[in-house]
């Protein structure tokens, strides 16, 4: 049985049959196409101005969404970095178009319509909408939540004192300005990342500045003792009054009326002051999605490709708990630029039915004075850590190791095999301490005799 005539005169003459299997066809294309290009009619949301919103919005439209996006932004900026904050910023070396993370020519393009300074005020998952204050309801098909964090609060007396900062956003930092001029004492709560960004701003500016660390060193969540001291050093070098152990009980008042004038401490010390800044970490914002229903657990509960527990939603960035598969092996919240942009690429992805992307080791950085702190994987558990390069001359690369693998570094001042300790971590290389410490050879030579 045939289901094609011979040619005549150039033109085939196709059974029904035949037509009706390529009907058949067409459709099951079309419907395949509808699940991995939604179409036009389709409408993804995006809860959160920061970058892994305007990051996922973009990868969208370059994955070929054709349908509408809507990102939805509490602050008033188009998505913008926050690293600088602490930094450049708090300087004043770059103004706030440098913190800009894309033009707004790139959302016209990718067709994205950015919905500034409104607030999302409920999830409604049963309608697919979004209740906006202020503006009409939002219809979505799809949602994503990157909705970032918020400055952890000093719950003490005194807390409502004037001159008492957090540092998030750009309005944090233009109220903080003003007040980094010489002759001022500056007391600063925390000893993390914000905390000794902000002091190394503030000491090279003729401040008088303490840090108050509750913890027996600085940075004690996330590098090992040899660094905390190293960092302690630097700072203390260049003027810092660092204390660490030291518990916060309370702000009294002093200076201007209103203002906050000493911070008190369990034990009876007390540091005087004339502002007061507060970095003691963040808090995921995930409110909307604690009462929408959708898992929660110290941050919004994701898989691999950043999808919540509703298909139909997903989460990234510092509001985000995630699996890192490779890396860790429990869930964890990671508050760093390249793990937002990793999960929008994931959330990205998997609405457009493309391949989700394998996670990469978890690296962040810190610039401090002129150190350049580069950070790679997780250092939690390790066994031995090798020491490549010189402290006293502020070059080196910290090699985190367990069971004999490297499962960690931290560079300072060596952007240059960084790259290469990057990779040593991504693949848990097995590498003798004493190696990774010889400094005879290039780091990247490492990577050739790790892989014979």
């Amino acid at each position: 049985m045939g289901i094609a005539t011979k040619p005549l005169k150039g033109i085939f003459v196709v059974s029904p049959k035949l037509k009706c299997l390529g009907r058949l066809l067409r459709r099951g294309m079309q419907v395949v196409m509808e699940q991995v290009l939604p179409g036009a009619a389709s409408t993804i949301a995006i809860i959160g101005g920061g970058q892994a919103g305007g990051e996922a919005a973009t990868l969208l439209r370059q994955n070929r969404f054709e349908g509408r996006i809507v990102l939805v932004g509490e602050e008033e900026y188009l998505p913008y970095m926050r690293p600088p904050l602490s930094k450049a910023f708090l300087a004043r070396e770059i103004g706030k178009d440098a913190l800009i993370y894309k033009a707004s020519v790139a959302y016209e393009n990718a067709r994205v319509e950015m919905r500034l300074g409104v607030r999302v005020a409920e999830i409604d998952r049963r309608a697919k909408t979004l209740l906006i204050k202020g503006c009409a309801p939002l219809h979505y098909d799809k949602l994503v939540i990157a909705t970032g964090g918020r400055a952890r609060e000093l719950a003490v007396p005194g807390a409502g004192l004037r001159n008492i900062f957090y540092l998030r956003t750009i309005s944090d930092v233009a109220a903080l300005q003003p007040l980094m001029e010489a002759a001022r004492r500056l007391v600063i709560v925390g000893g993390g990342y914000v905390g000794l960004e902000a002091a190394a701003v503030a000491v090279k500016r003729g401040l008088a500045v303490t840090v108050l660390e509750a913890a027996p060193r600085v940075l004690a969540r996330v590098t090992a003792p040899d660094l905390s001291k190293f960092y302690e050093r630097i700072h203390r070098e260049a003027g810092v009054d660092i204390r660490t152990g030291v518990t916060v009980s309370g702000f009294t008042p002093g200076g201007e009326e209103g203002g906050v004038g000493a911070v008190a401490c369990a034990g009876g010390q007390s540091f005087a002051a004339d502002f007061v800044l507060i970095g003691i970490g963040l808090v995921p914002n995930t409110e909307l999605a604690e009462r929408a229903g959708l898992g929660v657990d110290d941050g919004i509960v994701v898989d691999e490709a950043s999808r919540t527990d509703d298909p139909d939603t997903y989460a990234i960035g510092d509001c985000a708990m995630h699996a890192h598969h490779g890396f860790l092996r429990r869930k964890i919240r990671l508050e760093s630029v390249p793990n937002a942009l990793e999960q929008a690429r994931a959330a990205a992805a998997s609405i457009t039915g493309r391949p989700i992307p394998a996670a990469t080791a978890p690296w962040f950085w810190s610039d401090q004075y002129d150190l350049k702190l580069q950070m790679v994987g997780f250092s939690d558990g390790y066994e031995e850590l090798a020491i490549r390069g010189s402290m006293e001359t502020s070059s080196f690369i910290a090699f985190y190791i367990n069971e004999g693998r490297v499962i960690a570094a931290d560079s300072v001042n060596r952007p240059g095999e960084f790259m290469a300790a990057k990779r040593i971590v991504a693949e848990r290389m097995e590498i003798a301490p004493a190696r990774l410490a010889d400094e005879s050879g290039p780091l990247k030579s490492l990577l050739q005799s790790a892989a014979a």
